[in-house]
């Protein structure tokens, strides 16, 4: 529930932290474009930015800055 309450507050997907306990992470491969942050030791919660278009950065990468609404898509152990 706080992870919950985290992402619902951010007002952008930039201010989710990138260290220990939440740890925002971009994940890779076949969930690429997808990001997770730590629930447990091997839990993780699963999601996506929620626009159409992605807001992408000049160099392709997507600009945290302007994503402002996410698409919860799952709990899982991915390891």
């Amino acid at each position: 529930m706080m992870r919950l309450g985290l992402l619902k507050n951010a007002t952008s997907l930039s201010l989710v932290p990138v260290t220990p306990p939440e740890r925002r992470h971009q994940l890779t491969g076949n969930r690429k474009g997808q990001y997770a942050v730590d629930l447990t030791q091997s839990l993780r919660l699963i999601f996506e930015p929620n626009h159409d278009p992605v807001p992408g950065r000049e160099d392709g990468g997507i600009d945290l800055e302007r994503v402002t609404d996410i698409r919860i898509l799952d709990v899982t152990d991915y390891h």
